[in-house]
């Protein structure tokens, strides 16, 4: 089964806008551990599996002679169509757990906040399937637990009001959800390979608007199972949000800059030689 909770074009063009870009420094570690267990070789096909809007292909794209983002949502692959391309690019429709790429033809399987819907088994089969040898998965994602955000001496509060929003949109949580911010233990232990790790921390800061920060709330899947239930509702959270930050931080305009700390996590794991 696929889950089919970001088809909406009007939640399409909302992640476009508001999602975080894979931070660089997790970028590195991904290139650093293929280039170790690909040896030198030159990197050709590198998939981006739940690509969304494309934010991580194109963060990829340089490195790679050919990078393809599949996503079962033709209002996201319109969107990343849409963005700043590279001429190695292509979007698809597809899944994670069948690939639509010949045996041993696949240098990198990526995801960015997408593993968690993925079919554990069937993924890591087809994972098993398309890679070459020495052939890579990364998986990243953050853990919202961890995120903070920051404005003069008032972070504290505005991360409660952050922790707050959270709390009402909690019952509209799927469980896929639930297992990525809990960072994937149980896919990590089932990957086939034994050469694989956890890095865990990677501490990045993003500095965004109010505006930004609600878009970024707005994207949730959560926020849009909640919106789909309760319409009002959820644009009242959204107001009364932007109402309690605003008051926050003494600002009246909801193009005030504030910090977001987030912290990043990667899987990495290297099909045998």
């Amino acid at each position: 089964m696929s889950y089919r909770l970001f088809e909406g074009k009007d939640h399409a063009s909302v992640y476009q806008k508001y999602r975080f870009v894979p931070p660089e420094e997790v970028k590195v570690l991904i290139l650093q551990y293929l280039e170790e267990k690909r040896r030198g070789q030159t990197l050709g096909l590198a998939v981006d599996l739940g690509c969304g809007t494309g934010q991580l292909s194109r963060l990829l794209a340089p490195h790679f002679q050919e990078l393809v983002g599949l996503d079962i949502s033709e209002g996201q692959l319109e969107e990343a169509r849409a963005g700043q391309g590279y001429p190695n690019v292509t979007y698809r429709l597809g899944t994670a757990e069948e690939l639509p790429f010949a045996d041993g033809s696949v240098d990198l399987l990526a995801a960015a906040s997408a593993a968690h819907w993925f079919q554990q088994q069937r993924f890591l089969a087809e994972a098993q399937r398309v890679l070459k040898p020495g052939g890579c998965i990364a998986l990243l994602g953050f853990g919202d637990d961890n995120v903070h955000l920051q404005s003069r001496e008032c972070g504290d509060r505005l991360t409660q009001i952050y922790r707050e929003v959270r709390e009402v949109l909690l019952p509209y949580t799927s469980s896929q959800v639930a297992v990525a911010s809990n960072k994937l233990p149980e896919l990590f232990d089932a990957i086939p390979f034994p050469d694989k790790q956890r890095v865990e921390s990677v501490q990045v800061r993003h500095c965004v608007s109010v505006r930004a920060l609600l878009g970024f709330i707005e994207s949730w899947s959560m926020f849009q199972s909640y919106r789909r239930t309760q319409p009002t509702a959820a644009q009242h959270l959204l107001n009364d949000t932007l109402n309690r930050i605003l008051e926050e931080i003494g600002a009246e305009s909801a193009d005030t800059e504030l910090e977001i700390h987030l912290e990043y996590f990667c899987i990495l794991a290297s099909k045998p030689q």
